[in-house]
Protein backbone atom coordinates (compact mmCIF):
# COMPACT_ATOMS: atom_id res chain seq x y z
CA UNK A 1 0.00 0.00 0.00
CA UNK A 2 1.17 3.08 -0.77
CA UNK A 3 2.32 5.90 1.77
CA UNK A 4 2.11 9.71 0.95
CA UNK A 5 3.43 12.06 3.32
CA UNK A 6 1.75 15.81 3.03
CA UNK A 7 1.72 18.70 4.98
CA UNK A 8 -1.11 18.96 7.57
CA UNK A 9 -2.78 21.71 9.84
CA UNK A 10 -0.04 23.72 11.31
CA UNK A 11 2.65 22.27 9.49
CA UNK A 12 2.19 18.90 11.09
CA UNK A 13 3.02 15.77 8.61
CA UNK A 14 0.42 13.23 8.52
CA UNK A 15 0.23 9.75 5.96
CA UNK A 16 -2.79 9.22 3.96
CA UNK A 17 -4.08 5.62 3.51
CA UNK A 18 -6.63 5.73 1.28
CA UNK A 19 -9.31 8.02 2.85
CA UNK A 20 -7.82 8.00 6.37
CA UNK A 21 -5.25 10.18 7.97
CA UNK A 22 -2.66 8.99 10.73
CA UNK A 23 -1.15 11.20 12.86
CA UNK A 24 2.84 12.21 12.31
CA UNK A 25 3.41 10.64 15.92
CA UNK A 26 2.77 7.55 14.56
CA UNK A 27 5.48 7.82 11.88
CA UNK A 28 7.66 8.85 14.53
CA UNK A 29 10.33 5.61 13.71
CA UNK A 30 10.42 6.74 10.26
CA UNK A 31 11.74 10.27 10.79
CA UNK A 32 14.02 10.15 14.17
CA UNK A 33 17.34 11.15 13.30
CA UNK A 34 18.88 8.60 15.95
CA UNK A 35 17.75 4.87 17.70
CA UNK A 36 15.64 4.63 20.15
CA UNK A 37 16.45 4.46 23.37
CA UNK A 38 15.61 1.20 24.14
CA UNK A 39 17.19 -1.28 26.98
CA UNK A 40 19.70 -4.03 26.03
CA UNK A 41 17.93 -7.31 27.84
CA UNK A 42 19.51 -10.95 27.00
CA UNK A 43 17.25 -13.46 26.51
CA UNK A 44 17.47 -14.67 30.74
CA UNK A 45 16.79 -11.30 31.31
CA UNK A 46 13.69 -11.06 29.52
CA UNK A 47 12.28 -14.45 30.69
CA UNK A 48 13.25 -13.47 34.52
CA UNK A 49 11.32 -10.41 34.16
CA UNK A 50 7.64 -12.08 32.96
CA UNK A 51 8.29 -14.54 35.65
CA UNK A 52 8.85 -12.28 38.34
CA UNK A 53 5.84 -10.05 36.95
CA UNK A 54 3.49 -13.67 36.64
CA UNK A 55 4.27 -14.55 40.52
CA UNK A 56 3.21 -11.06 41.44
CA UNK A 57 -0.49 -12.49 39.96
CA UNK A 58 -3.00 -15.04 41.59
CA UNK A 59 -4.77 -16.98 38.89
CA UNK A 60 -6.62 -20.45 39.08
CA UNK A 61 -3.62 -21.79 37.56
CA UNK A 62 -1.93 -20.75 41.11
CA UNK A 63 -4.44 -21.70 43.72
CA UNK A 64 -8.16 -22.17 44.79
CA UNK A 65 -9.81 -19.37 43.63
CA UNK A 66 -13.61 -19.33 45.33
CA UNK A 67 -14.51 -16.15 44.37
CA UNK A 68 -18.24 -15.95 44.88
CA UNK A 69 -21.09 -14.93 42.12
CA UNK A 70 -18.27 -15.07 39.41
CA UNK A 71 -18.80 -19.06 39.04
CA UNK A 72 -16.64 -21.57 36.48
CA UNK A 73 -12.72 -20.53 36.02
CA UNK A 74 -12.50 -23.59 34.00
CA UNK A 75 -11.40 -23.46 30.44
CA UNK A 76 -10.14 -26.40 28.78
CA UNK A 77 -7.46 -26.06 25.94
CA UNK A 78 -9.74 -27.93 23.58
CA UNK A 79 -11.74 -24.87 23.51
CA UNK A 80 -8.82 -22.82 22.75
CA UNK A 81 -8.31 -25.43 19.84
CA UNK A 82 -11.74 -25.57 18.54
CA UNK A 83 -11.95 -21.41 18.24
CA UNK A 84 -8.36 -21.43 16.80
CA UNK A 85 -9.52 -23.29 13.64
CA UNK A 86 -8.78 -21.94 10.53
CA UNK A 87 -12.25 -22.31 8.91
CA UNK A 88 -12.89 -20.01 12.06
CA UNK A 89 -10.50 -17.34 12.47
CA UNK A 90 -9.66 -17.08 8.42
CA UNK A 91 -13.72 -15.31 8.14
CA UNK A 92 -14.34 -12.09 7.87
CA UNK A 93 -17.65 -10.79 8.86
CA UNK A 94 -18.50 -9.04 5.60
CA UNK A 95 -18.21 -11.95 3.81
CA UNK A 96 -21.61 -12.92 1.95
CA UNK A 97 -23.68 -15.53 3.63
CA UNK A 98 -23.25 -18.11 0.98
CA UNK A 99 -19.10 -18.49 1.75
CA UNK A 100 -19.30 -18.94 5.48
CA UNK A 101 -21.94 -21.61 6.13
CA UNK A 102 -20.16 -23.30 8.43
CA UNK A 103 -19.53 -20.49 10.86
CA UNK A 104 -23.62 -19.89 10.71
CA UNK A 105 -24.09 -23.47 11.01
CA UNK A 106 -22.05 -23.26 14.57
CA UNK A 107 -23.89 -19.91 15.10
CA UNK A 108 -27.43 -21.63 14.96
CA UNK A 109 -26.26 -24.97 16.53
CA UNK A 110 -24.76 -22.63 19.82
CA UNK A 111 -28.84 -21.29 19.47
CA UNK A 112 -30.54 -24.41 19.15
CA UNK A 113 -28.56 -25.91 22.52
CA UNK A 114 -28.98 -22.92 24.47
CA UNK A 115 -32.72 -22.79 23.72
CA UNK A 116 -32.84 -26.54 24.92
CA UNK A 117 -31.31 -25.87 28.32
CA UNK A 118 -32.98 -22.32 29.14
CA UNK A 119 -36.41 -22.97 27.73
CA UNK A 120 -35.97 -20.09 25.41
CA UNK A 121 -36.95 -19.62 21.88
CA UNK A 122 -34.05 -17.22 20.19
CA UNK A 123 -31.09 -16.39 20.91
CA UNK A 124 -28.98 -12.82 19.89
CA UNK A 125 -25.16 -13.40 20.17
CA UNK A 126 -24.20 -9.99 19.58
CA UNK A 127 -23.77 -8.78 23.74
CA UNK A 128 -20.03 -8.67 24.81
CA UNK A 129 -20.72 -9.33 27.82
CA UNK A 130 -23.09 -9.72 30.72
CA UNK A 131 -24.24 -6.07 31.94
CA UNK A 132 -24.38 -5.61 27.95
CA UNK A 133 -26.96 -8.39 28.07
CA UNK A 134 -29.12 -7.34 30.43
CA UNK A 135 -29.18 -3.43 28.48
CA UNK A 136 -30.31 -5.60 25.26
CA UNK A 137 -32.58 -7.62 27.36
CA UNK A 138 -33.91 -5.03 28.91
CA UNK A 139 -34.37 -2.95 25.45
CA UNK A 140 -36.50 -6.10 24.25
CA UNK A 141 -39.29 -4.99 27.00
CA UNK A 142 -39.11 -1.85 26.36
CA UNK A 143 -39.91 -2.45 22.70
CA UNK A 144 -42.61 -5.07 24.00
CA UNK A 145 -44.92 -2.31 25.47
CA UNK A 146 -43.88 0.01 22.71
CA UNK A 147 -45.36 -2.35 20.22
CA UNK A 148 -48.85 -2.90 22.97
CA UNK A 149 -48.80 1.26 23.44
CA UNK A 150 -47.66 0.92 26.80
CA UNK A 151 -44.17 2.50 26.81
CA UNK A 152 -45.86 5.56 28.05
CA UNK A 153 -46.94 4.02 31.39
CA UNK A 154 -44.80 1.23 32.46
CA UNK A 155 -41.67 2.90 33.51
CA UNK A 156 -40.74 0.52 35.99
CA UNK A 157 -38.60 -2.18 36.84
CA UNK A 158 -38.50 -4.01 40.40
CA UNK A 159 -34.69 -5.40 41.52
CA UNK A 160 -34.66 -6.83 44.92
CA UNK A 161 -31.92 -5.52 47.29
CA UNK A 162 -29.69 -8.95 46.79
CA UNK A 163 -29.68 -8.29 43.15
CA UNK A 164 -26.23 -7.79 41.02
CA UNK A 165 -25.11 -4.46 40.99
CA UNK A 166 -25.51 -3.93 37.11
CA UNK A 167 -29.28 -4.81 37.19
CA UNK A 168 -30.21 -1.54 38.51
CA UNK A 169 -27.86 0.31 36.16
CA UNK A 170 -28.46 -1.40 33.58
CA UNK A 171 -32.71 -0.93 34.08
CA UNK A 172 -31.58 3.15 34.43
CA UNK A 173 -29.73 3.06 31.39
CA UNK A 174 -32.71 1.50 29.06
CA UNK A 175 -34.50 4.67 31.38
CA UNK A 176 -36.31 2.87 33.36
CA UNK A 177 -37.21 4.05 37.35
CA UNK A 178 -35.63 1.36 39.51
CA UNK A 179 -38.16 0.00 42.73
CA UNK A 180 -36.50 -1.61 45.05
CA UNK A 181 -37.72 -4.21 46.97
CA UNK A 182 -36.72 -6.11 50.23
CA UNK A 183 -35.68 -9.31 50.58
CA UNK A 184 -37.53 -12.00 53.19
CA UNK A 185 -35.84 -13.08 56.99
CA UNK A 186 -35.26 -16.39 54.61
CA UNK A 187 -32.99 -14.65 52.25
CA UNK A 188 -35.55 -15.02 49.07
CA UNK A 189 -38.02 -12.87 47.37
CA UNK A 190 -40.74 -11.23 49.84
CA UNK A 191 -43.84 -11.82 48.02
CA UNK A 192 -45.27 -9.40 49.67
CA UNK A 193 -43.13 -6.64 48.99
CA UNK A 194 -43.30 -7.47 45.62
CA UNK A 195 -46.88 -7.83 45.44
CA UNK A 196 -47.31 -3.92 46.88
CA UNK A 197 -44.35 -3.39 43.98
CA UNK A 198 -46.45 -3.91 40.73
CA UNK A 199 -49.23 -2.08 38.97
CA UNK A 200 -49.44 -0.44 36.13
CA UNK A 201 -46.77 1.04 35.77
CA UNK A 202 -44.49 -2.05 36.28
CA UNK A 203 -42.26 -3.17 32.38
CA UNK A 204 -40.81 -5.74 34.29
CA UNK A 205 -38.86 -7.73 37.13
CA UNK A 206 -34.92 -8.57 37.01
CA UNK A 207 -34.36 -11.61 39.10
CA UNK A 208 -31.26 -13.83 39.72
CA UNK A 209 -32.64 -17.55 40.57
CA UNK A 210 -30.37 -19.20 42.38
CA UNK A 211 -30.11 -15.41 44.01
CA UNK A 212 -26.71 -14.18 44.96
CA UNK A 213 -26.84 -15.82 48.68
CA UNK A 214 -26.80 -19.28 46.99
CA UNK A 215 -30.61 -19.61 47.22
CA UNK A 216 -33.11 -20.90 45.10
CA UNK A 217 -36.35 -19.16 45.41
CA UNK A 218 -38.88 -21.65 46.47
CA UNK A 219 -41.96 -19.31 45.30
CA UNK A 220 -40.47 -18.39 42.28
CA UNK A 221 -43.56 -19.49 39.84
CA UNK A 222 -45.83 -17.43 42.30
CA UNK A 223 -43.43 -14.79 41.86
CA UNK A 224 -43.28 -14.63 37.66
CA UNK A 225 -46.85 -15.40 38.11
CA UNK A 226 -47.36 -11.85 40.30
CA UNK A 227 -45.58 -9.61 37.66
CA UNK A 228 -46.80 -11.34 34.94
CA UNK A 229 -50.57 -10.45 35.73
CA UNK A 230 -50.11 -6.73 36.43
CA UNK A 231 -48.91 -6.80 33.09
CA UNK A 232 -44.91 -6.90 33.38
CA UNK A 233 -42.08 -9.22 32.17
CA UNK A 234 -40.10 -11.55 33.87
CA UNK A 235 -36.02 -11.10 33.34
CA UNK A 236 -33.67 -14.22 34.18
CA UNK A 237 -30.21 -12.65 35.20
CA UNK A 238 -28.40 -16.00 33.82
CA UNK A 239 -24.95 -15.34 36.61
CA UNK A 240 -25.87 -18.49 38.34
CA UNK A 241 -27.16 -21.03 36.26
CA UNK A 242 -24.60 -22.89 36.49
CA UNK A 243 -25.72 -24.42 39.42
CA UNK A 244 -29.34 -25.78 38.17
CA UNK A 245 -28.37 -25.84 34.33
CA UNK A 246 -30.08 -29.08 32.90
CA UNK A 247 -32.16 -29.64 35.86
CA UNK A 248 -34.60 -26.57 35.63
CA UNK A 249 -35.02 -24.11 33.10
CA UNK A 250 -35.54 -20.24 33.18
CA UNK A 251 -38.36 -20.27 30.68
CA UNK A 252 -40.40 -23.10 32.59
CA UNK A 253 -40.17 -20.85 36.18
CA UNK A 254 -41.78 -18.17 34.02
CA UNK A 255 -39.08 -15.96 32.88
CA UNK A 256 -39.32 -14.34 28.72
CA UNK A 257 -36.05 -12.93 28.52
CA UNK A 258 -32.78 -14.52 30.15
CA UNK A 259 -29.11 -13.24 29.41
CA UNK A 260 -25.98 -15.73 30.08
CA UNK A 261 -22.68 -15.25 31.14
CA UNK A 262 -20.71 -17.60 28.76
CA UNK A 263 -17.38 -17.45 31.41
CA UNK A 264 -19.65 -18.01 34.02
CA UNK A 265 -21.41 -20.71 32.95
CA UNK A 266 -19.77 -22.73 29.67
CA UNK A 267 -15.77 -22.40 30.41
CA UNK A 268 -15.10 -19.19 28.11
CA UNK A 269 -12.02 -17.17 29.57
CA UNK A 270 -12.75 -14.68 32.24
CA UNK A 271 -11.05 -11.52 33.38
CA UNK A 272 -8.56 -8.92 32.16
CA UNK A 273 -10.95 -7.10 30.52
CA UNK A 274 -12.73 -9.64 28.14
CA UNK A 275 -13.08 -10.81 25.50
CA UNK A 276 -16.90 -11.40 26.78
CA UNK A 277 -20.03 -12.88 25.60
CA UNK A 278 -23.35 -12.19 27.19
CA UNK A 279 -25.82 -14.04 24.96
CA UNK A 280 -29.62 -12.96 25.15
CA UNK A 281 -32.47 -15.49 24.88
CA UNK A 282 -36.26 -14.79 25.47
CA UNK A 283 -39.32 -16.42 24.56
CA UNK A 284 -41.47 -16.10 21.09
CA UNK A 285 -43.38 -12.86 22.21
CA UNK A 286 -40.22 -11.07 21.99
CA UNK A 287 -38.46 -12.78 19.39
CA UNK A 288 -39.27 -10.22 16.67
CA UNK A 289 -37.46 -7.71 18.71
CA UNK A 290 -34.05 -9.06 18.96
CA UNK A 291 -31.03 -7.69 17.34
CA UNK A 292 -30.68 -7.97 13.28
CA UNK A 293 -28.94 -10.74 11.59
CA UNK A 294 -29.29 -14.24 13.43
CA UNK A 295 -29.05 -17.66 10.70
CA UNK A 296 -31.53 -18.86 10.27
CA UNK A 297 -32.26 -22.40 7.97
CA UNK A 298 -33.53 -21.40 4.32
CA UNK A 299 -35.55 -24.26 2.53
CA UNK A 300 -32.63 -24.48 0.37
CA UNK A 301 -30.68 -25.96 3.07
CA UNK A 302 -28.57 -22.81 3.28
CA UNK A 303 -28.21 -20.35 5.98
CA UNK A 304 -28.72 -16.96 5.44
CA UNK A 305 -29.24 -13.79 8.05
CA UNK A 306 -32.24 -12.40 8.64
CA UNK A 307 -33.83 -9.57 10.96
CA UNK A 308 -37.20 -8.77 11.97
CA UNK A 309 -38.62 -5.15 11.18
CA UNK A 310 -39.70 -5.11 14.51
CA UNK A 311 -35.93 -5.25 15.54
CA UNK A 312 -34.09 -2.87 18.69
CA UNK A 313 -31.09 -2.68 15.95
CA UNK A 314 -27.56 -4.04 16.45
CA UNK A 315 -26.11 -3.56 19.92
CA UNK A 316 -22.54 -4.39 18.89
CA UNK A 317 -20.76 -5.27 15.30
CA UNK A 318 -22.00 -8.29 13.82
CA UNK A 319 -22.20 -11.19 15.89
CA UNK A 320 -20.32 -10.43 19.14
CA UNK A 321 -16.95 -11.96 19.61
CA UNK A 322 -17.96 -14.79 17.41
CA UNK A 323 -15.04 -16.77 18.79
CA UNK A 324 -15.64 -16.72 22.13
CA UNK A 325 -19.27 -18.32 21.51
CA UNK A 326 -17.47 -21.17 19.74
CA UNK A 327 -15.42 -22.01 22.70
CA UNK A 328 -18.93 -22.15 24.89
CA UNK A 329 -20.13 -24.05 21.92
CA UNK A 330 -17.37 -26.65 22.17
CA UNK A 331 -17.84 -27.15 26.02
CA UNK A 332 -21.54 -27.45 25.98
CA UNK A 333 -21.04 -30.20 22.87
CA UNK A 334 -18.21 -32.00 25.28
CA UNK A 335 -20.24 -32.15 27.85
CA UNK A 336 -23.45 -33.08 26.17
CA UNK A 337 -26.95 -33.95 27.95
CA UNK A 338 -25.57 -36.04 30.73
CA UNK A 339 -22.37 -34.07 31.71
CA UNK A 340 -24.25 -30.52 31.83
CA UNK A 341 -26.48 -31.45 34.39
CA UNK A 342 -23.53 -33.28 36.48
CA UNK A 343 -21.39 -29.76 36.72
CA UNK A 344 -24.30 -28.23 38.10
CA UNK A 345 -24.80 -30.90 40.57
CA UNK A 346 -20.81 -30.95 41.50
CA UNK A 347 -21.25 -27.26 41.76
CA UNK A 348 -24.06 -27.44 44.80
CA UNK A 349 -22.06 -30.74 46.12
CA UNK A 350 -18.95 -28.33 46.64
CA UNK A 351 -20.97 -25.51 48.05
CA UNK A 352 -22.74 -27.77 50.59
CA UNK A 353 -19.55 -29.50 51.65
CA UNK A 354 -17.52 -26.56 52.92
CA UNK A 355 -20.51 -24.94 54.11
CA UNK A 356 -21.08 -28.16 56.62
CA UNK A 357 -17.64 -28.22 57.42
CA UNK A 358 -17.01 -24.61 58.44
CA UNK A 359 -20.88 -23.88 59.80
CA UNK A 360 -19.62 -24.97 63.40
CA UNK A 361 -17.19 -22.18 63.44
CA UNK A 362 -18.47 -19.40 60.86
CA UNK A 363 -22.03 -18.71 61.37
CA UNK A 364 -23.65 -19.15 57.81
CA UNK A 365 -26.01 -16.05 56.57
CA UNK A 366 -28.57 -17.81 55.57
CA UNK A 367 -28.54 -21.81 57.33
CA UNK A 368 -29.43 -24.90 55.48
CA UNK A 369 -28.60 -25.76 52.03
CA UNK A 370 -27.51 -23.96 49.27
CA UNK A 371 -27.01 -24.13 45.78
CA UNK A 372 -23.70 -22.99 44.51
CA UNK A 373 -22.45 -20.82 46.42
CA UNK A 374 -22.76 -19.85 50.37
CA UNK A 375 -22.45 -16.19 52.43
CA UNK A 376 -20.65 -16.28 55.55
CA UNK A 377 -20.96 -13.11 58.06
CA UNK A 378 -17.98 -12.27 60.32
CA UNK A 379 -19.80 -9.89 62.18
CA UNK A 380 -19.96 -12.15 65.60
CA UNK A 381 -15.69 -12.85 64.82
CA UNK A 382 -15.43 -9.08 64.41
CA UNK A 383 -17.62 -8.10 67.64
CA UNK A 384 -15.77 -11.02 69.74
CA UNK A 385 -12.09 -10.11 68.54
CA UNK A 386 -12.10 -7.51 66.11
CA UNK A 387 -11.27 -9.35 63.26
CA UNK A 388 -13.35 -8.35 60.07
CA UNK A 389 -14.48 -10.24 56.55
CA UNK A 390 -11.17 -8.09 54.97
CA UNK A 391 -8.57 -10.05 57.96
CA UNK A 392 -9.65 -13.56 57.10
CA UNK A 393 -9.76 -12.70 53.06
CA UNK A 394 -6.08 -10.97 53.29
CA UNK A 395 -5.12 -14.05 55.39
CA UNK A 396 -6.33 -16.56 52.97
CA UNK A 397 -3.66 -14.57 50.70
CA UNK A 398 -0.58 -16.50 52.71
CA UNK A 399 -1.78 -19.71 51.82
CA UNK A 400 -2.16 -19.13 48.30
CA UNK A 401 -6.43 -18.61 48.44
CA UNK A 402 -7.52 -16.53 46.13
CA UNK A 403 -10.05 -14.58 48.75
CA UNK A 404 -13.59 -15.13 48.15
CA UNK A 405 -16.24 -11.96 47.36
CA UNK A 406 -16.11 -9.90 50.23
CA UNK A 407 -18.66 -7.27 51.93
CA UNK A 408 -21.54 -8.84 49.38
CA UNK A 409 -24.48 -8.95 48.91
CA UNK A 410 -25.02 -6.17 50.90
CA UNK A 411 -27.92 -7.55 52.53
CA UNK A 412 -24.92 -9.66 55.02
CA UNK A 413 -23.08 -7.90 57.44
CA UNK A 414 -19.23 -8.48 57.16
CA UNK A 415 -19.63 -11.22 54.18
CA UNK A 416 -17.64 -13.71 53.02
CA UNK A 417 -19.47 -15.23 49.60
CA UNK A 418 -17.55 -18.57 48.63
CA UNK A 419 -17.86 -20.31 46.11
CA UNK A 420 -16.07 -23.62 45.39
CA UNK A 421 -16.78 -23.79 41.66
CA UNK A 422 -17.79 -27.34 40.03
CA UNK A 423 -14.28 -28.65 38.84
CA UNK A 424 -12.62 -28.46 42.17
CA UNK A 425 -11.57 -31.93 43.97
CA UNK A 426 -12.47 -32.70 47.62
CA UNK A 427 -9.08 -32.73 48.29
CA UNK A 428 -8.64 -29.30 47.21
CA UNK A 429 -11.97 -28.24 49.61
CA UNK A 430 -10.78 -30.20 52.22
CA UNK A 431 -7.20 -28.05 52.35
CA UNK A 432 -9.35 -25.20 51.63
CA UNK A 433 -11.87 -25.83 54.80
CA UNK A 434 -8.42 -26.45 57.06
CA UNK A 435 -7.03 -23.01 56.20
CA UNK A 436 -10.37 -21.40 57.21
CA UNK A 437 -10.12 -23.23 60.33
CA UNK A 438 -7.30 -22.13 61.37
CA UNK A 439 -7.37 -18.86 60.46
CA UNK A 440 -10.42 -18.22 62.79
CA UNK A 441 -8.53 -19.55 65.56
CA UNK A 442 -5.62 -17.73 64.49
CA UNK A 443 -8.17 -14.67 64.93
CA UNK A 444 -8.83 -15.53 68.42
CA UNK A 445 -5.89 -16.34 69.54
CA UNK A 446 -3.43 -13.36 67.93
CA UNK A 447 -5.87 -10.45 65.96
CA UNK A 448 -3.01 -8.07 65.41
CA UNK A 449 -1.43 -11.01 63.07
CA UNK A 450 -4.70 -11.13 61.33
CA UNK A 451 -4.89 -7.46 61.14
CA UNK A 452 -1.27 -7.35 59.53
CA UNK A 453 -1.86 -10.16 56.95
CA UNK A 454 -1.33 -10.70 54.37
CA UNK A 455 2.60 -11.69 55.58
CA UNK A 456 3.92 -13.35 52.28
CA UNK A 457 2.66 -11.86 49.17
CA UNK A 458 4.80 -9.65 47.17
CA UNK A 459 2.21 -6.81 47.92
CA UNK A 460 1.21 -6.18 51.57
CA UNK A 461 -2.06 -4.50 52.07
CA UNK A 462 -2.39 -1.49 50.69
CA UNK A 463 -4.79 1.91 51.47
CA UNK A 464 -8.13 0.36 50.38
CA UNK A 465 -9.68 3.92 50.74
CA UNK A 466 -6.53 5.77 49.35
CA UNK A 467 -6.86 3.47 46.63
CA UNK A 468 -10.45 4.21 45.67
CA UNK A 469 -10.45 8.01 46.29
CA UNK A 470 -6.91 8.74 43.92
CA UNK A 471 -6.98 5.49 41.70
CA UNK A 472 -4.06 5.72 39.03
CA UNK A 473 -5.33 5.20 35.75
CA UNK A 474 -2.93 6.45 33.91
CA UNK A 475 0.63 5.02 33.09
CA UNK A 476 3.03 7.75 31.78
CA UNK A 477 6.57 7.83 30.56
CA UNK A 478 8.99 10.39 29.09
CA UNK A 479 8.64 10.23 25.18
CA UNK A 480 11.65 9.53 23.09
CA UNK A 481 12.87 12.51 20.85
Amino acid sequence: MKLILEKGAEGRHVSLLGNSQVPAVQLRAAKRAKAPALPQVSETEISRHYSALARRCHGVNDGFYPLGSCTMKYNPAINEEVAALEGFTGVHPLQPAYTVQGSLEALALMEKKLCAITGMDAFTFQPAAGAHGEFTGLLLIKAYHQARGEAAQRTKIIVPDSAHGTNPASATMAGYTVVNIPSAPDGCVDLEALRAAVGPDTAGLMLTNPNTVGLFDKNILEITRIVHEAGGLAYYDGANLNAVMGIVRPGDMGFDVIHLNLHKTFSTPHGGGGPGAGPVGCKQLLAQFLPGGRPVLQQSGSYDLEADQASIGSVRAFHGNFLVVMKALCYVMMLGRQGIPEAARNAVLNANYMRVKLQDLYQMAYPGTCMHEFVMSLQPLKDQCGVSAMDIAKGLLDHGIHPPTMYFPLIVHEALMVEPTETETKETLDEAVEVLRGLYEKALQDPEYLHACPHNTPIGRPDEVKAARHPLLRWTREENA
